[in-house]
């Protein structure tokens, strides 16, 4: 692999996706691990190739990101015309891919509710939960303060039967 960088090592196709690419193909093939490495190889020069020449037409056309005519271009410029109906027809498939994302995260606007109205809505729970908090350590605190008042009485008692029974025992000491 010509490279034109230190760095494009780093820069391959995952094994696992040459792997399963391989399977999905030919089911009934064996393919030899140096094959298989052969073939990540042609990948990643295929796709530098591919993307240099792109890169090359996006900079002639005066734009700073490759498109996809960009890509269409490199591979009918590169003699690999024979692909461009089958890239086309992926693309519209990741471009149906895009769109579906794209609905499903503004559900939110699907709603009907204005955004500042929800913002109302949200402000509303959270003062509510706040409200809810407040009155809970309210309660705790109450309860806690019950709870000392029966130790205080309890212990005041305890005191007092105490002290009543060391006077009986003097009185009766004293008889």
């Amino acid at each position: 692999m010509a490279s034109s960088s230190g760095n494009d090592d780093d820069l391959t196709i995952p094994r696992a996706a040459i792997n399963k690419m391989i399977k999905e193909t030919l089911p009934s093939v064996r393919v030899a691990n140096d094959a298989r490495e052969l073939v990540v190889n042609c990948c990643t020069e295929f796709i530098h190739l591919i993307s240099s020449e792109a890169n090359e037409i996006c900079n002639k056309s005066e734009k700073k990101t490759i498109s996809p005519e960009h890509v269409i271009q490199a591979l009918e410029s590169l003699g690999f015309g024979s692909y461009i109906s089958e890239v086309k027809e992926v693309l519209q498939e990741c471009k149906t891919v895009a769109l579906k994302r794209r609905k499903a995260s503004s559900r939110l606007e699907n709603l009907g509710i204005p955004e500042e109205e929800l913002l109302r809505q949200q402000q509303e729970l959270f003062a509510k939960a706040r409200q809810q908090q407040a009155e809970l350590a309210q309660q705790e605190w109450l309860q806690m303060q019950q709870a000392a008042q029966q130790a205080q009485l309890a212990a005041a008692t305890a005191s007092a039967s105490n002290q009543a029974g060391s006077s009986q025992d003097e009185e009766e000491d004293d008889i």
